[in-house]
């Protein structure tokens, strides 16, 4: 439900980090066209950048309910270049990788909801940047009529506005409210020309357009397909319809409920419960996880007892949406949410054959509209969302009447109709068909007055075309739509949707190239003059690759052998000879390879590099807490693990120590929390959230008090606000995962990799952090073909040397699992257990961690010294962000590995205030008496460097 005021929608902002000047939007042109119910506005926008440096741009937008991005255009040398649809996540890594490289790329994509946020680089410094945007739309219907408004978010920001309108249709358009600009009959159509400075536009321009007084039809082409709209006057239903006596309420309590207008949603509930009179509500809390029911008394439309719970219920963490059970006592479900389910389970829950489900947002253009509007309707229900108070009156007469009446479609030489019945209340009902015959019929039962049906027969060969592709795109938005209640399952079928039609979707974004090159790269076909080109030399790309992917496969195989080769080795357990200083260096590693030269750091020389990490190899020690993995007795180990450890003949087969180091944030907030009695943390957690609600930091260091003090349940849900805060932040959410995966909470770790690794499928990591969660959740055979996608993809050469890490997980999962591993390269099987494996990751890109083990002799792994006398091994040093960095000792000689971590630098803006790294310290490692422990640290200063732990072997 949207009303004009609903319309009203903030203006963009275009965000540019660390501009002295901020950017303007210097000049906007608005064309838009309404014919057959259908409107198309093209907004076309220059930016003037007035400082002496080059910047990026991102320009956060809503639109009004129904309105859809349908095309984008970005000039290239003075001429604008059409954008082309691809999967959302291949977008954004485009976009990043070829903004590392200095060129133009565009952006245009959907963050939440009916947001819309379009990147630009690079805005020229004291130059401009022209981009062009189109929105299309089924024109919303109201009693008076059509409501055609236009998006003037746009323009009035801007120094000078040029507006060209026009309407074909019958009967006299009529401005809602005063309008500069005047509708004159001209050329078959009303039309208008504007110009001036965007602040003499006022916040809302539109009119409403006389509706058809029948049946009305048209159709146009796309593609080489012809599609069918028909809009067919039916009765609105005015009775009001029999209430329930036992009402389920779920009650979205999560986060982003802070961004709801709760007294409106109130007041809707306070009309509904006030008509139900006697009854009783069964509520249930949506969080991050469904709460247990309670169960309220309505006597005579009281409900005080319930306003008060609802109104004191803290708004925090993520959004489980699906998290709930229907129970068959229940009449019918009211859903009271933005319906932003990011969380834990999202699918709709199945309702009993005669229950019903409504749904009530007061989030306004927050609202994820297309998913509650299917859920609802699956339920036979209706989608309620406000704007404000003033929509209170029309949600509340609308939930508490009868449904409107049902349109039926069917017919001849007709595919995927679609009735859309949004704006039956208000007595119109649409029908959208894909044309397969041009004697297509449609046949429609309608429903009169007195209930009863009359039959409308609409022949193609009678209906106008109005020209261009939106009937074509209202048909292929309509579909979108009603896939959109479970995206998961349905995310292939809406991706090719929305990318043979050009719509922005969860799914699917707008992406401009500047170069046939780039197109090639990364096998994007471009639109207009280079796609003849793109054709031509494409079939030889996709040759090139398929070659590159084997001759990957074989190195990794040669790397693997060469692991192999140490492995075997019998590495000596003495102390270290001592040499003659001219040949110190020589006599210990004559006994193997020398360790490869590490890579240089970009952002300085390798001698400086060097120099400084030697400057901060005095680490801070912190007190220790001990962990002890006791050794099994041995009539308990079995014969596989005594098979697979005895073949490594390991030095030590004793029990193993971990000591961790106890880490503890220094932040005047964090000093409050430790020092508040343990029940008493939550409520000054939510005192101080305010302060801190953008500062992931904040989250994490709560979450790790509240789980200190045995508040799992809280700190899980204090966690989950990392999901709530930055919408589709891939590093965010990865550090969730990690910190879900330290508190022993893999089921609820996996949806949250599932996620980062749709958001960044190009990154091994993500493969790699999904596989471990799998593998943790007891889903061997999931686990192993993620890890497997690790091994056998090309990745960019920055992430060389995690394929080896990733595949000693592998055949270590098949060792202690049996999972079928035929789909893995024969070459690359063989699992080789250690005694001491420690492995370092962290959650920023572009930034450079090192990862540093002290063995009993005082000598050092790390990435300049990557084999060691006694054997340990360092894995290749990680410059560009992310890790894993691994030292792997196979026999390890008794004494005390120390075990430390140095953040050398960054270049990025970092997503929790510093880099949060996350190091697995393991101990008979490949083995069933393998123990695991976990540390998750935050660093800020370049060149810091912490104690993370011991092992003790004795």
């Amino acid at each position: 439900m949207q009303t004009a005021a609903a319309q009203q929608v903030a203006a963009p902002v275009l965000k540019v980090a660390g501009a002295e000047q901020p950017v303007r939007l210097e000049q906007a042109r608005i064309d838009s066209h309404v014919a057959g119910g259908l409107g198309e506005t093209r907004i076309e926008l220059v930016f003037r950048n007035p400082n002496r440096r080059v910047l990026e741009g991102s320009l956060e937008f809503p639109l009004a309910e129904g309105q859809q991005v349908t095309g984008f255009a970005l000039d290239i040398d003075g001429v604008l270049r059409d954008a082309v649809p691809v999967p959302k996540a291949q977008g954004r890594q485009v976009f990043e990788a070829i903004e590392r490289r200095g060129v133009d790329p565009g952006l245009l994509e959907q963050t939440a909801g009916n947001q819309f946020r379009l990147r630009i680089y690079p805005i020229p410094a004291m130059g401009t940047r022209r981009v062009a945007i189109t929105v299309r739309e089924a024109l919303p219907v109201e009693a008076q009529g059509l409501r055609w408004t236009l998006p003037l978010q746009f323009a009035r920001q801007a120094q000078s506005v040029q507006l060209s309108l026009d309407a074909v249709g019958n009967g006299v358009p009529v401005a809602n409210g005063k309008s500069p600009l005047v509708l004159a009959p001209r050329d078959g159509a009303w039309r208008s020309r504007w110009q001036g400075s965007g602040m003499a536009l006022p916040a809302q321009l539109g009119w409403i357009l006389p509706l058809p007084r029948g049946v009305d039809a048209v159709r146009g082409r796309f593609d080489g397909g012809q599609y069918l709209m028909v809009q067919v006057p039916v009765p609105v239903e005015a009775r009001a319809r029999t209430l329930p006596r036992r009402v389920g309420l779920l009650w979205d309590a999560s986060g982003s409920a802070r961004n709801r207008d709760t007294a409106a949603e109130l007041a809707v509930l306070d009309r509904y419960f006030r008509a139900i009179g006697n009854g009783e509500v069964q509520l249930t809390v949506l969080r991050d996880r469904a709460e247990p029911s309670r169960r309220f008394a309505i006597r005579q439309g009281d409900w005080i007892a319930l306003r008060r719970h609802l109104e004191a219920l803290p708004r925090d963490g993520a959004s489980a949406l699906g998290d709930w059970t229907p129970q068959p006592d229940v009449d019918e479900y009211l859903l009271v949410s933005d319906g932003l389910a990011n969380y834990g389970k999202r699918d709709q829950p199945v309702l009993g054959a005669q229950q019903r489900l409504y749904a009530l947002s007061g989030a306004g253009a927050r609202t994820d509209s297309d998913r509650l509007r299917v859920w609802t309707r699956a339920g036979r229900g209706q989608l309620l969302v406000m704007d404000g108070a003033g929509d209170v009156e029309a949600a509340a007469a609308r939930l508490l009447r009868d449904n409107p009446a049902d349109v039926m479609a069917d017919g001849e030489g007709l595919a995927d109709l679609l009735i859309d019945p949004e704006r039956a209340d208000h007595g119109w009902v649409r029908v959208l068909g894909r044309v397969q015959r041009a004697d297509a019929v449609l046949r429609l039962q309608v429903p009169d007055e007195n209930g009863a049906r009359r039959t409308v027969t609409v022949r193609l060969a009678d209906v106008g075309d109005i020209g261009g592709e939106l009937v074509a795109h209202a048909w292929a938005d309509a579909q979108r739509r009603a896939l959109a209640g479970d995206p998961g399952a349905n995310r292939a079928a809406i991706q090719a949707l929305s990318q043979r039609f050009g719509l922005v979707g969860p799914d699917t974004s707008l992406l401009v190239l500047e170069t046939l090159d780039d197109y090639l790269r990364y096998g994007i076909r471009p639109a207009g003059p280079l796609q003849q080109a793109y054709d031509r030399q494409h079939a030889v790309t996709l040759a090139d690759d398929a070659a590159a992917r084997r001759q990957r496969l074989d190195t990794l195989a040669a790397q693997f052998a060469q692991r192999e080769a140490w492995w075997n080795r019998s590495w000596p357990k003495g102390a270290p000879p001592v040499a003659p200083p001219a040949k110190a260096m020589s006599a210990p590693m004559a006994m193997a390879p020398p360790a490869p030269p590490a890579p240089a750091a970009p952002m300085m020389m390798a001698a400086e590099r060097a120099q400084r990490r030697e400057e901060a190899a005095r680490s801070t020690s912190l007190d220790r807490i001990v962990v002890t993995g006791a050794r099994l007795p041995a009539d308990a180990e079995s014969a596989a693990d005594a098979d697979a450890y005895t073949a490594g003949d390991p030095a030590n087969r004793g029990a193993l120590k971990i000591s961790v180091a106890a880490w503890a944030p220094d932040s005047a907030y964090a000093r409050r929390l430790r020092a508040a009695r343990p029940d008493a943390v939550y409520a000054l957690y939510l005192q101080e959230r305010d302060d801190h609600a953008d500062s992931s930091a904040f989250y994490l260091d709560v979450a790790d008090i509240l789980l200190a003090h045995g508040q799992r349940d809280l700190a899980l849900r204090v966690l989950s606000n990392l999901a709530e805060m930055q919408l589709e932040n891939r590093h965010v959410l990865r550090v969730l995962g990690y910190r879900l995966m330290q508190a022993k909470a893999p089921a609820l770790a996996v949806p949250v990799f599932r996620d980062v690794l749709a958001l960044g499928e190009e990154e091994p990591q993500s493969f790699r952090d999904l596989a471990l969660a799998l593998e943790a959740n007891n889903q061997p055979a999931e686990a192993l073909a993620a890890f497997n996608e690790v091994v056998v993809r090309p990745w960019d050469a920055r992430f060389d040397g995690i394929s080896l890490i990733a595949l000693d997980e592998l055949t270590t999962l098949v060792a202690r699992t049996g999972v079928d591993a035929s789909a893995v390269d024969p070459r690359l099987r063989r699992a080789m257990p250690l005694d001491l494996r420690v492995v370092l990751s962290w959650d920023s890109d572009n930034s450079d961690m090192d990862l540093w083990v002290t063995d009993p002799n005082g000598e050092r792994a790390y990435y300049g010294n990557q084999l060691t006398y006694q054997g340990g091994q360092m894995s290749r040093d990680f410059t560009g962000g992310y890790g894993p960095e691994q030292f792997s000792l196979r026999q390890a000689k008794p004494g005390t590995y120390r075990v430390e971590a140095n953040y050398f630098g960054s270049r990025e803006q970092l997503v929790t205030g510093a880099t949060t790294l996350t190091l697995r310290l393991s101990t008979h490692w490949g083995s069933r008496r393998q123990q695991d422990q976990y540390v998750t640290l935050r660093l800020k200063e370049n060149s810091e460097t912490v104690l993370v732990g011991e092992f003790e072997v004795r």
